[in-house]
């Protein structure tokens, strides 16, 4: 009989020693259960040539060639990735819907003598839970936003916090993106599934009876939304505001935003599409500071030219209670831990 799980928390909560995802690599690719490793019993090609025979051909010969697939495959999965396993090795399998593919594989588990199980309604029925822990649900945690003008360090004050024990969450990490027009990282972001199973999953780690910090951002993290649960409860969180002098700021992001400062080409064509909000005159003004390799003279006219009136103009929309403002001199790890130091106390009174 598979094993049912009625809620998220649950789910992250298993005791099983592996889960095994065998849906084909595409599909895992896109998204997956976190933690989970991917035995194909199909790959990408055999899904598809099993499915084509479905609906050009027969069902009955579709599944005769999927059930020779499906067992050639698992048999080398066996024989190869986990044969190290003892006898007492317990893992939990899914594939789409919880049917043929994962009930396959775990029925030949099963047979060597491994304690297998498998998770009921498969990855659809994961995609449901998350879909209501993240969108139709409140979230039962307690946020307080960082917030400030751009180059004020919120994301690396949010890592001294945790090394003080505080609860945070980094967003901009999971979305594996600086949370602005320059904001790519390297490897690009993940798909919006993908995405919300990370933020789900490090959600249901942190207790719901402690404040959790978190930096304040708008609604999309680059390309990815903040679901609906998320963005409500970042909308209303108090906030704490991180204030650091324009030389500061200017120097922090010259240090951590490099790589694009260097890439010219890259610059031009994140910064064109800007003519038509911050006016031809100003953009040209940049491009000419990038020609010169002037990265820090760039690094401040953005921060007045374009990001300070974009935080300025989102601010005067917010409604959120300002809990403190923090003045930070130096945005070092001298000046960071001092800044943590402060929050940390002002999060006793939660």
């Amino acid at each position: 009989m598979a094993l049912k799980f009625n809620n998220l928390p649950d789910l992250y909560a298993h005791d099983f020693d592996m889960v095994i995802d065998v849906r084909s690599p595409a599909e895992f690719a896109e998204d997956h259960l976190p933690g989970a490793i991917n035995l194909a019993v199909l790959d990408n090609e055999e899904r598809a040539q099993v499915g084509t025979i479905y609906v050009q051909e027969s069902s009955f010969l579709a599944r005769k060639l999927g059930a020779a697939l499906v067992f050639r495959n698992a048999a080398n999965h066996i024989e190869n990735s986990l044969s190290h396993h003892e006898g007492g090795w317990r893992p939990l399998v899914y594939c789409w819907r919880g049917g043929q593919r994962s009930g396959s594989f775990t029925w030949m588990l099963q047979q060597i003598g491994w304690r297998a199980e498998v998770a009921e309604g498969g990855y659809r029925t994961y995609r449901r839970l998350v879909k209501a822990y993240l969108y139709d649900d409140p979230l039962p945690h307690q946020l307080i936003a960082l917030d400030g003008y751009t180059g004020t360090a919120k994301t690396d004050l949010l890592a001294h916090l945790q090394a003080r024990g505080v609860q945070v969450l980094d967003l901009e990490g999971l979305a594996n993106h600086r949370g602005s027009l320059l904001g790519e990282r390297p490897g690009g972001q993940p798909s919006q599934k993908a995405f919300e199973s990370a933020l789900s999953a490090e959600l249901c780690t942190l207790d719901t009876s402690r404040p959790v910090v978190v930096e304040a951002e708008s609604s999309k993290i680059g390309n990815l939304i903040l679901p609906p649960s998320l963005w409500s409860a970042l909308r209303t969180a108090p906030r704490v505001q991180i204030t650091a002098s324009i030389a500061a700021r200017t120097a922090y992001l010259v240090q951590a935003y490099d790589d694009i400062l260097s890439d010219g080409d890259r610059l031009r064509e994140r910064l064109s599409p800007l003519r038509a909000h911050r006016g031809h005159e100003v953009v040209d003004g940049w491009l000419q500071l990038i020609d010169a390799g002037e990265k820090q003279a760039l690094t401040q006219a953005l921060m007045e030219q374009h990001y300070d009136l974009a935080y300025s103009k989102s601010r005067r929309a917010q409604c959120a209670d300002v809990l403190a403002k923090i003045d930070v001199a130096t945005l070092d790890r001298s000046g960071l831990e001092q800044a943590a130091a402060q929050i940390e106390k002002l999060l006793d009174q939660f």
